[in-house]
Order: C-alpha cells, then structure tokens, then sequence
C-alpha cells in the first residue's frame, strides 16, 4: 500500500527497492558510501525527523519558516490576502484563493516501512503556480495538488531541483496518487487514472462533494457529502463508503497526522466525530462549540479545541475525557490551527501572537510557547 512519505528520486527508490539499503546507487569495493533512499544532490541526511513551520502573517501576508528545534524563523516569501496553506511532507503550498507559492521548506521524511530517512537542506521559494490550492498529497513522483478551481499535478523530480513543471491537468473536484496512478472524483464519480490523466476505470462507490483527500497507512481517503470514501487494494482497487452516523455532516474536513488511520472532524453542529478506518466505525465526542481538532494516531488522543480556549483530548476508541489545559483565548475573527507529528501537537494562537507546543501524550503538557511577534493564520507543519 502507499504511504504518504514519498521518495525523492523516482530511480534511486526503484533501486533501493530491489537491491536494498546494504547495495544502493553509489555504493563499490573502492567507495563504501551508499547514496541514501531518497537522497537529493545537498541534502544532508539526520538521525531524526526535522519539523518545520510554515506559517503566514495574517496581516502582512509574510510567510514565516519556523525551526521549533532552534526557535529561529525566516520569512521566505510574501503572498497578500493568504488563505490557506497545505502541505505534501516537504513542499508548502500557499494559496491567496487564485495563485500558490511553493516552498520549499527544506525537512522530510522517507518512509520505507521497515526504516525510515530523515533529510534537511537549504529551504528555498521555488515559485509559483496559477491555482488556488487547499490540499496536496505526493507520492515518489508527483504531488497533486486540490483547489476550488480544479486538480494539478506537479513533476517531484523537478521541485526537488528547484523548478515548477506541471505534469497536467485533471477535469476533477478532488484527486490523489495512489498506486502509480490517480484516483479522482469528479461529479461524485470516482475513478481510476493514469498519471496523465488519461484513461479511466470507474469505483462501485460514489463521492459527492469531495474533500480532505489523503493517503493513509489503511488506503486512500476522500471526505463526502453522506460519508469518507474508502479505497484500499492494489492493481485492481476497491471502494467503500464509511457513511456519517446517522444525522451527522461534518464541517471542515478530516483532520489527522499525515499517515495515520485515525480521523477526526467538526460536525456542522460544533461537535466531534472520530473515525477509525481500521474498525470502519465512527466515535462521537462529548464536546461542543468546537473550533480545531485532529487526531495524532492509532491508540493515541484526538486533540480538541472548543471557543473557550480550552484543549481536550479524548480516547480515539471509546471517546472518554483524557485530559485538559486552558491554552488560549479564541478571537472571533481569526481561527486557531492544530498541526500534529509523531511527538508533539502545535497549536497557532491568533490573538496571542504565538504557537503553543504540546506534548499530547503527557496529559496535553504545555511543553512551550513561542512568541512570533506577528498573528499566526494559515499553518502547515513539514518534514513527515
């Protein structure tokens, strides 16, 4: 099944594939130094993953790359009136509703299952494209990008080397690479395509107004209008619908660590619903006026912010109350961000003018609060 993190370099992964990590590109008698999976020419491969923030001045339009490790953060592009930011692991995308700026954030992970590879290099503005972006997801050799005006998919190799080459086009509402192809949704029809967007094998299961596409450990994954499309299987995939408790919508889309088979949503009442794509069973919260959540993984706590500034977390499983912290005060025009990876949550704090860092697996211990010195809007975390 794919995973989420992705390969820099389609021909060395294919490779390391075949030959493992003891005999990759680069390794002879004379020159033991392997050439890592997914190595890119100056990236210097770490011992642990290298989170960064990306983060947009709500007033200025600055976007901020912040290292929570040093505390230190550069502004690395402008785009006025941002509204919204997303992230395929490495890349940032920063979209004012009708153009994106791409960054290149400089951190990222490659995941091949039984180990992993951490990466960083120089972080970069590689450019710009002309869509309007609200989701990406990636694999070894492209990121798709999802926005109000259609689906683009973007050349990874040719990021990775500082260019933008769009790879085309596809006459969709939502889409994401899964098996060495796309599935796209397109008028709640799903289909199977080729990466050129040719082609096309129609999914049993419908999609209506599709949202929130991604790509977990347990498949591939649409929000829906009546449900989360689920589509799982190799060569040949399947579709199944995961509908809403009965009564239930949800707002906002599905929120959760990248890859993790645990999702959480607003419903369009202000509570919680939580899915388990394992169990294919959904767990309603005790909560309302909510406006943030997540859920940071299998076995571990959905995070749940309400307009009171009070964080919750609950269990995933039998939605019971873990734990709470006063964190912040909610300002009515400006709604909090949670980003979540494998160790710690951050919460942006708009009308503080900070972030909040979480250790969400020590009773929502408030492991530090860093003071921007500008308002925190749209956020995304890399390096997964």
């Amino acid at each position: 099944m794919p995973l989420p993190t992705r390969a820099r370099a389609a021909a060395v992964l294919t490779l390391a594939v075949l030959a493992g990590c003891s005999s990759e590109p680069g390794a002879t008698a004379e020159d033991p130094s392997p050439t890592p999976h997914g190595y890119v020419e100056g990236a210097e491969e770490t011992a642990e993953a290298q989170w960064r923030l990306v983060i947009a001045d709500a007033a200025t339009g600055e976007v901020h790359l912040f290292d929570p490790a040093t505390e230190e953060s550069a502004v690395i592009a402008t785009v006025d009136g941002v509204q919204s930011a997303a992230s395929d692991g490495r890349y940032a995308y920063v979209s004012d509703g009708s153009s994106t700026r791409v960054i290149d954030s400089g951190a990222w992970t490659v995941d091949h299952g039984d180990h992993v590879h951490y990466y960083k290099s120089e972080p970069r503005e590689v450019g710009a494209v002309d869509a309007a972006v609200s989701a990406s997801v990636g694999d070894p050799a492209v990121t798709v990008l999802n926005g109000g005006s259609g689906v683009v998919t973007l050349d990874l190799e040719s990021l990775d080397a500082g260019e933008i080459a769009e790879t085309g086009t596809v006459a969709a509402q939502a889409a994401l690479p899964y098996d060495q192809r796309l599935i796209a949704v397109g008028d709640g029809a799903v289909q199977v395509l080729e990466r050129d967007g040719s082609g096309g094998t129609a999914l049993a299961e419908d999609c209506p107004e599709p949202e929130s596409p991604t790509v977990t450990r347990r498949g591939a994954v649409f929000a829906c209008d009546d449900g989360v499309l689920l589509v799982t299987g190799e060569g040949e995939p399947t579709a199944e619908k995961i509908p809403y408790p009965a009564g239930e919508g949800i707002d906002g889309g599905l929120h959760h660590r990248p890859g993790a088979s645990v999702l959480a949503a607003r419903t369009e009442n202000g509570g919680v619903l939580v899915l388990d794509l394992k169990e294919r069973a959904w767990t309603a919260l005790d909560v309302a006026d909510t406006v943030a959540v997540s859920a940071t993984g299998e076995d571990a706590p959905v995070l749940v912010l309400a307009r009171d500034g009070v964080l919750r977390s609950f269990d995933p499983a039998t939605g019971a109350a873990l734990a709470q912290t006063e964190l912040l005060t909610v300002a009515d025009d400006a709604v909090p961000v949670i980003q979540v990876d494998t160790a710690r949550a951050y919460v942006s704090d708009p009308g503080g003018g900070a972030v909040h860092e979480i250790d969400y697996r020590d009773d929502l211990r408030l492991a530090r609060t860093f003071d921007l010195g500008f308002q925190p809007g749209a956020m995304v975390e890399t390096g997964w």
